[in-house]
């Protein structure tokens, strides 16, 4: 069927597939719930379009012209492949679902949610494959070129088209060795300044939050090096007099294994939300959901912090 671009409509193709099928203008019209004007109208629509009567009167009925006849077939399929892009995708199989899904984020999240979220896929959709990948410093557009399905972690200065949802807050802690000349007193703002520390930034960072703190005091600190993530400071402050920050839940899976000690900082020092974003083309994905509901219901397992509706806000990372 040849119908050049200025005149391609859908309705005609429609209203074609209801003429053919019941070779009359009247019968057509009820199927579509059209007048029989309208429908005549319609008709001659069609004709002008195609360049061809499509349908004439033979007697008291009318019949396909050979034209019409031989586009019968096709003009059915385009209708039927129509009609399949507007039907609503059916439910969810998730033990024949095939698919693999990217997720960014902190090593730390990735461990703390990500092995709960394996375990969760083994069992309930063994297709589904989960490349699991750290975040990088310029990642801010990474959900929106689709490099990856969703991303974990502190999001400040949202994009506004990407999808927040608070999952659990986090506390901030101190993390040092076990034996740490800190621990052997009380850890005042004095002793913590004076320790030498390390930032765990994935921008590089030496300085935020704690030294806005400290300042506020009228103390300063030193940084002594910038590691990317959480976890890779951890594991330097395991070998090392250095002092590191982290969120209690995300020291969590390490701190016993590696003879690690946390203790309070001793200033005021915002929260840490953790969340998960995506890109609204997922929005109503059945998997993509479905995903996001394993995330969420692991996430209220490990802390405290209520679960939160989805709000607008971007995959920005503040650190």
């Amino acid at each position: 069927m040849r119908v050049t671009q200025s005149k391609l409509d859908l309705n005609l193709v429609i209203a074609l597939d209801a003429l053919l099928e019941e070779e009359s203008v009247s019968g057509a019209a009820q199927r579509l719930h059209l007048s029989s004007p309208a429908m005549s109208r319609t008709l001659a629509r069609i004709r002008k379009a195609l360049g061809d009567p499509v349908l004439v009167r033979s007697g008291r009925r009318m019949v396909p012209t050979p034209r019409a006849l031989a586009l019968r077939e096709e003009v059915r399929q385009i209708v039927e492949r129509a009609q399949a892009v507007f039907t609503p995708a059916g439910e969810l199989e998730l033990a024949t679902l095939e698919r693999t899904f990217t997720l960014l984020a902190d090593d730390g999240l990735l461990t703390l949610i990500g092995m709960g979220l394996l375990e969760r896929i083994r069992q309930e959709a063994p297709g589904v494959c989960l490349r699991l990948i750290p975040e990088g410093p310029g990642d801010s557009s990474v959900l929106r070129d689709g490099r990856a399905d969703l991303e974990l972690g502190v999001f400040h200065d949202p994009a506004p088209e990407t999808r927040v949802e608070h999952l659990v807050t986090d506390d901030n802690t101190g993390v040092v060795r076990s034996g740490h000349p800190l621990l052997s007193g009380p850890v005042t703002p004095e002793r913590y300044a004076a320790a030498h520390h390390l930032s765990a930034s994935r921008r590089g960072r030496l300085h935020g939050p704690i030294d806005e703190g400290l300042s506020e005091l009228g103390l300063r600190r030193r940084v002594v090096a910038s590691v990317p993530t959480f976890a890779s400071a951890l594991l330097v402050t395991a070998h090392t007099d250095l002092v590191a920050r982290s969120g209690k839940l995300l020291a969590r899976p390490l701190v016993e294994r590696l003879g690690l000690v946390m203790f309070e900082i001793p200033l005021e020092l915002p929260k840490l939300p953790i969340g998960q974003a995506w890109h609204p083309r997922y929005d109503a994905d059945p998997a993509h959901i479905w995903l996001r509901g394993c995330i969420r219901e692991i996430a209220g397992t490990i802390g405290p912090g209520a679960v939160g509706p989805a709000t607008f806000g971007s995959a920005t990372g503040g650190r």
